[in-house]
């Protein structure tokens, strides 16, 4: 610890006496860090001074009358209290007798610890005993550095070498310590469930903005626990810019000083090397996955059968789901440690792997909500199949693969391949690459309409909703049956077609739907 006022006062050597009680002293005036002592009788030492110094003085300055005395005594401390000034320490027997009553009082007034020294104790031996105070202190914290990264480094090597990282350096900073991964989750606190709500979100919120930002940061914010002053938070990003690995964040009252940057920084790179590791590991696990992903899709579940249930746990049980979404580069990582983090949590019962440039889901029913859990944090399009037995893997994959072409097209986030099957094949013909063929089949009734304000495809998509009928479809417009017929026979003229058939209305309504 660094040397206090009260340290100085404690030392017997030195017989300071304290003329400023303690009880009349704001709080932890006596407790506050001396970083160095100086002398002067300047009568504004101020420009020579640093916040947290010990000013010692013989009293020249002070004039004999009383009344000057004390209006400049006043003016004296409060300049000294304005730069930060830890304590004033007046030597008596050299120029005056005893320590001026008016300083005593302006001390007392403002709240600046005094204290007297006697003539038998020169300046010099307070600055030497500070001096070597703040040595003692740096050897101390250097080899406490030492010692905590020799107990990290020890306990890097332990099976779980990552947690009992973490683990080490809670104990030696005597501080809540967190790892938030590359998906924006806690996933390692050390202690266990040592910061309460709400600050523990306020801390995995900011790491998850640092982590979308991508770029390797650090960042210091003020968590404010239910029942306690807001703690002061330390967060780190792991990893290479572009290649965020996840968050290290520590909780600390004070700043740390060099000792304990050290000790951080020493941390930060075995947690990053850790997590490098981790990654590798990853990547050889998703071309196993890939692999596994190959034979499932081409119905052959044996292989994959044994080798999830060694690895991760049984595949998902029929009835299931297929989930196909994109796998951008940028985003795979933290896409990728999402779902090891789902297949974790189920026991297996989730299976994935990448296919080419997409990510291919098996999934239970249960684990539907999955997919707008991806498309919300990516913001990415998934499609999902309907529900198949086991047998029918392939069937959908391709129902996945055509709701993720509507997702693509629609920008809706989450598309399941029944809100397709439900509007029938024509509506799915109409919306692969029929769009330029519709408007220009359509054209002749939309430039009518343009130009003489009609409404001819209104009433055309109303009047084959309604099965061709008259009269339902006068009363949905509102108007006389006599009306809609003049209207389709002028469309029927413009578009060149008889549309009493069959193939004709189905061809002009597959038209309408491209055109959505």
């Amino acid at each position: 610890m660094k040397p206090t006022v009260q340290t100085l006062l404690d030392r017997p050597e030195l017989a300071l006496g304290l003329l400023t009680p303690a009880d009349a002293l704001p709080d932890g005036a006596l407790d506050a860090p001396v970083v160095w002592a100086h002398s002067s009788d300047l009568a504004d030492p101020t420009p020579f001074l640093d916040a947290g110094h010990v000013l010692l003085t013989t009293g020249t300055q002070f004039a004999e009358s009383a009344a000057a005395d004390a209006e400049f005594a006043e003016a004296f401390v409060r300049r000294l209290r304005e730069r930060g000034i830890a304590a004033l320490g007046f030597g008596t027997e050299v120029i005056r007798a005893g320590t001026p009553e008016t300083l005593v009082a302006a001390c007392l007034a403002q709240g600046l610890p005094l204290f007297e020294v006697p003539y038998r104790t020169p300046f010099i031996a307070i600055a030497r005993t500070v001096a070597d105070l703040i040595a003692e202190d740096a050897f101390a914290r250097q080899a406490w550095a030492l010692s905590a990264q020799r107990a990290i480094s020890l306990a890097a090597l332990r099976p779980d070498g990552l947690s009992a990282t973490l683990a080490e350096l809670s104990h030696r900073l005597g501080a809540w310590v967190g790892l938030i991964d590359a998906t924006g989750s806690l996933d390692r606190e050390a202690p266990e469930g040592g910061l309460a709500q709400p600050a523990l979100g306020e801390v995995v919120g900011e790491a998850r903005s640092m982590i979308r930002r991508g770029q390797r940061a650090s960042r210091t914010l003020l968590a404010a626990e239910s029942t306690e002053a807001p703690q002061r938070m330390t967060l780190q990003t792991l990893g290479g810019g572009g290649a965020l690995r996840g968050v290290l964040a520590i909780g600390d009252s004070a700043e740390l000083d060099q000792a304990g940057r050290e000790v951080v920084t020493s941390v930060i790179a075995l947690a990053g090397l850790a997590l490098e590791q981790n990654r590798d590991l990853d990547r050889a696990r998703g071309h196993l996955r890939s692999g596994l992903l190959s034979g499932i899709l081409a119905g052959d579940t044996t292989l994959a059968e044994r080798v999830s249930a060694e690895m991760w746990g049984p595949l998902p049980e029929p009835p299931i789901r297929i989930m196909v979404t994109d796998a951008p580069l940028t985003q795979a990582d933290r896409l990728t440690e999402l779902l090891e983090l789902r297949v974790e949590e189920r026991g297996g019962r989730l299976f994935f792997g990448r296919d080419d440039e997409q990510y291919v889901l098996v999934v239970e029913e249960a684990d539907a909500p999955l997919a707008e859990e991806i498309a919300t944090e990516f913001e990415l399009p998934v499609g999902v199949s309907d529900p198949v037995g086991g047998g029918a893997v392939a069937q959908a994959h391709e129902q996945a693969l055509r709701a993720l072409d509507r997702a693509r097209e629609s920008g809706a986030g989450v598309v399941a391949f029944d809100e397709i099957s439900r509007q029938g094949v024509l509506a799915f013909l109409a919306r692969t690459d029929a769009r330029a063929v519709a408007l220009a089949t359509l054209a002749p009734l939309t430039e009518h309409d343009a130009a003489s304000g009609t409404s001819l495809v209104v009433t055309t998509r109303t009047w084959l909703e309604h099965g061709g009928q008259f009269d339902a479809t006068a009363q949905a417009l509102g108007v006389h049956r006599h009306t809609v017929r003049s209207r389709i026979a002028l469309a029927e003229r413009l578009l060149g077609r008889d549309l009493s058939g069959f193939h004709a209305r189905a061809d002009l309504w597959a038209a309408l739907l491209a055109v959505e």
